[in-house]
Order: C-alpha cells, then sequence, then structure tokens
C-alpha cells in the first residue's frame, strides 16, 4: 500500500495561523512562533528558547490552563541537537497543543517554566538528568532518577549502551 500525503497537514507558520486564525494558541503565540506545524489535527508551535516562558505566559492567559508534562528528544547527530517538548491543554477550549524549543547540543540550556506552571519542576529535573539539558532559574535543580555520582546521561543517542567504564 503506498502512503499518500495528507491533505490536511499543514507546515510553517504562515500556512498554520492563515488556516486556523480563530485557534487560541495560533492568536497568543502569532509574534513568538518561530515554526508551526498541523498534523493529525494536532498543533505543534514552535518557539526560541529564550521565549518559552513568555509564550508559556501567552498560551495560558488564552485560556490554556493544564501543563500536561514536558520531555526531550535527542536528533543526535543533527543539529540543533535537543528539541524539548511541553504538551498544554485547555479543558475549557477543548483543545491541545505542543509547544517545541529545538536546542543546540553543545550546551543545551532553556529557561524553567515553573514560574508559570510549578508542574513542569519533576519534568524538567527528569529531562536535566536523563539528557543533561539545563534549566535556568530552576528551584531545585538536581538528579531525580539517576544516582548521584551516576556519570553521564543515558538517554542521549550518543550514550554507550553499556554505559561508561
Amino acid at each position: 500500500m503506498e502512503a499518500t500525503a495528507d491533505p490536511n497537514k499543514l507546515l510553517g507558520t504562515e500556512a498554520v495561523f492563515a488556516a486556523h486564525p480563530e485557534n487560541a494558541a495560533c492568536i497568543a503565540l502569532k509574534n513568538l512562533a518561530t515554526d508551526a506545524k498541523f498534523d493529525r489535527n494536532e498543533f505543534t508551535l514552535t518557539v526560541a528558547a529564550e521565549n518559552i516562558v513568555a509564550a508559556c505566559k501567552a498560551v495560558q492567559a488564552a485560556g490554556y490552563n493544564f501543563f500536561e508534562d514536558c520531555t526531550a528528544v535527542d536528533w543526535y547527530p543533527s543539529e540543533p541537537r535537543f528539541q524539548i517538548i511541553y504538551h498544554i491543554v485547555s479543558h475549557s477550549l477543548k483543545q491541545r497543543i505542543r509547544l517545541a524549543v529545538r536546542l543546540e547540543g553543545s550546551v543545551p540550556s532553556v529557561p524553567t517554566i515553573t514560574s508559570v506552571w510549578p508542574a513542569a519542576n519533576f519534568y524538567e529535573r527528569e529531562v536535566f538528568d536523563l539528557f543533561g539539558i539545563d534549566f535556568p532559574g530552576h528551584p531545585n535543580l538536581k538528579r531525580i532518577m539517576m544516582p548521584e555520582d551516576w556519570n553521564g546521561n543515558p538517554l542521549r543517542k550518543d550514550y554507550p549502551v553499556e554505559g561508561y567504564r
């Protein structure tokens, strides 16, 4: 069976925002989004790392009231190497969005969003522990899953399968 292109898939901020001018997240992030994707009825809006706190405040003010989770993806050996993903929900609007931040691999760092959503605390600690991504301003950024003396970050794609010896 041959795969066909999804006619509902939209790429790029201009295309996504033009097709969904009523979407609260698109309105809130009009000046902050650097890229956008609408695929399988889901929005992914990319923002610069330095704008993540402003983006979170903007979508929160637009009615997105629930921080679901935060995770990371390692695109090694590509650059930017890391992608931080935030899943955010609006119960009143019955909408879900995904905020994405791309980070270079040399010194990956993105400001903490715990001032906007305190529930991000443990998710950011997990990403810090397993990927080695720094969250400046985090109230308690220390390992949460691996022992304090563990060498390396086991979810990085260049981490040895059997660990460092």
